[in-house]
């Protein structure tokens, strides 16, 4: 499986972040070890939520969709708590 994923920052709430990974649990703990260099400075993180894709080019097209300007949209109002 591929997931897409949405990180919220425990230290500074209004920063987010959206990735895609075939490892879930080893990127939320290389972003809050600091492997990371985009998401660093806001450690730690906690994983808002998460979505499941059977390739990763569906996982990719999906993550590049909610880097968008209405894939943004779209992810505040269904995605985020």
């Amino acid at each position: 499986m591929h997931y897409v994923y949405l990180l919220q920052s425990e230290s500074h709430p209004a920063e987010r972040y959206t990735g895609s990974t075939s490892d879930l649990k080893a990127r939320l703990i290389k972003h809050n070890e600091g492997g990371v260099p985009h998401t660093a400075k806001f450690r730690p993180w906690r994983l808002a939520t998460y979505l499941a894709f059977q390739t990763k080019t569906q996982a990719e097209t999906f993550e590049r969709y909610l880097k968008s300007g209405s894939g943004r949209a779209f992810a505040n109002r269904h995605l985020w708590p």
